[in-house]
């Protein structure tokens, strides 16, 4: 846990990691509180009824489902697919799992048939947890996964798979965890890349412990005194998962879960305040829906501790709304799925810089690097890399050496983003690689026109893209979705264009603008920028 410090220097300055040879993180996350009550999970169902569950309880269920999956035939190392959305039995399945040396692969609920196909069959999966939707959309896969061999469904026996909850009542909820080493392989977690097929990153059980620095900085010294965790990302990603619900309860805090189809702004606010929410973890497209509710501190009570977002850049529109909002900076942060939590702001020991995501977090060296693995000089646009070895980076993508190897250069772990970083160490993040715009000699990052475009009155969201223009080598472009009830039309497009040239730049203004419905993103919300230029002359 870091200590509390007045400055980000003093924090930097008396850390250091402490990973113990052998850890296991499903015993990490509940063994510690498992002898009382201790409150764990909130799991709020769909008629609004919520449900409480301890870490003595979270043990015991784990205890008999880690005897079942035994019983099944599980082996250390075997790898166990959970399909399953934010549930009491999607924790107690990572613990499980983690507790018998297996490797968890966590699968988003909303993947079809094809995706699951994919991920089974390169993962090697030898049991599948899931609910009656899971099950529906397994039995469309054929032939089935090779490694495949059997299906629990939480839900009830089902055609092809076993009743999960009746075999782990006739389980033993006596179990002893298999010791594991802090190296050795605990999930595998798969990219949502826009383009080519997903790698899987195999993470350590260490990855946990690396995350522990990032999250406690972007919730601002976690944890304190009455603090409970929500986030409405999916449980199946590296940020729902790592960032909220372990690393929650590696400090023993509750954590709040909810039962939804999709993300509902109104209902997001309706839960911070009935559930006594103090910690969020929120996606920066959850900000900006929520963004559009009227007058929300008039009609909810709610009273935050601490907001963290990453994914997409935030810029000055969605920081201004939060502190309106919430009366507090929302800390971005910084990560990918590969080695994640490795830059944050963390406003009680450091000012925020517009523009900026933060600094690195403590631990990480984090810079600003050439092609090769050499570090630009500070102001100049590079590829973001954080210096290796390092404990929340992956073992290495799931069979696939070659791709492993061309992440590293020169020691540098090279994330595939562009980046600056100036004096104080901030760095702001540019665009991936394939997204920065290059027009008439300038390199320009969509992220800051999209902000500019939200502080339109007329715009919900915005996406920049460049454009092949044979005069400035690029254009730019922007997709824009309305508020609701307006219409777009060529004044409306000038009257935006106008605004951006007026409060940026004028090689910055998008010289095309397009109003669509709705914009193509990833499943954990990050814009698809390539799949719309590729789109763009159908739009």
């Amino acid at each position: 846990m870091l200590p509390m410090e007045q400055d980000y220097d003093s924090l930097s300055a008396g850390f250091e990691w402490q990973i113990p040879d052998h850890y296991n993180i499903g015993t990490d996350v509940c063994d510690r509180w498992a002898d009382s009550d201790r409150l764990a999970l909130i799991h709020v169902h769909s008629n609004g009824q919520a449900e409480h569950f301890s870490f003595k309880y979270l043990r015991q269920a784990a205890n008999r489902l880690a005897n079942l999956l035994r019983h099944l035939g599980l082996e250390s190392g075997d790898r166990v697919a959970i399909l399953l959305p934010q549930h009491p039995l999607t924790g107690i399945s990572h613990i499980a799992t983690y507790r018998l040396g297996a490797v968890a692969l966590p699968l988003f609920r909303l993947f079809g048939p094809e995706a699951l196909a994919f991920r089974l069959q390169d993962a090697g999966a030898k049991i599948v947890i899931t609910d009656q939707a899971g099950v529906n959309k397994l039995t469309q896969i054929q032939p089935q996964p090779d490694s495949l061999q059997h299906i629990l469904c939480i839900d009830g026996p089902a055609p092809g798979a076993l009743d999960l909850t009746t075999l782990m009542a006739a389980s033993s909820a006596a179990f002893e965890p298999v010791s594991t080493c802090a190296d050795d392989p605990a999930v595998l977690i798969y990219t949502s890349g826009t383009t080519g097929q997903p790698k899987g990153a195999l993470h350590a059980h260490r990855v946990l412990l690396g995350h522990l620095p990032g999250i406690e900085m972007s919730h601002d010294f976690l944890p304190q005194a009455g603090d409970r965790f929500w986030t409405p990302a999916d449980w199946a990603w590296i940020g729902g998962l790592f960032d909220v619900l372990l690393a929650a309860w590696h400090h023993g805090l509750p954590v709040v879960s909810q039962e939804a189809s999709k993300f509902n702004a109104e209902q997001a606010f309706q839960l911070l305040a009935e559930q006594a929410i103090r910690n969020v973890f929120l996606p920066p497209t959850a900000l900006k829906l929520m963004r559009q509710v009227k007058n929300p501190r008039q009609r909810w009570s709610f009273r935050l501790r601490s907001l963290a977002s990453g994914g997409e850049p935030l810029g000055n529109e969605l920081l201004a709304w939060g502190r309106e909002t919430f009366g507090l900076t929302i800390n971005e942060f910084y990560g990918q799925t590969e080695c994640n939590m490795i830059v944050s702001n963390c406003s009680a020991i450091m000012p925020h810089k517009p523009g900026a995501m933060g600094r690195p977090v403590v631990g990480h060296q984090v810079a600003i690097v050439d092609d090769q693995g050499q570090k630009l000089p500070l102001g100049e646009v590079g590829n973001i890399a954080v210096h290796q070895p390092n404990p929340v980076t992956m073992l290495g993508y799931w069979n696939n050496a070659t791709a492993s190897a061309a992440k590293i250069i020169n020691h540098w772990l090279i994330t595939g983003d562009q980046g600056r970083q100036d004096q104080d160490g901030y760095i702001a993040f540019v665009g991936r690689d394939d997204d920065v715009i290059t027009s008439s000699g300038y390199r320009i990052g969509p992220g800051e026109i999209e902000d500019c475009l939200l502080g339109h009155p007329a715009i919900t969201l915005a996406a920049v893209v460049g454009l092949d223009d044979p005069l400035r080598t690029q254009q730019v472009a922007a997709c824009v979705v309305l508020q609701q009830g307006l219409q777009g039309s060529e004044t409306l497009a000038e009257e935006i264009q106008n605004y951006v040239r007026q409060r940026l730049a004028a090689h910055e203004y998008p010289r095309q603008i397009k109003f669509v419905d709705a914009l193509p993103m990833t499943v954990t919300g990050k814009i698809m920028r390539q799949q719309l230029k590729q789109q763009w002359q159908s739009l």
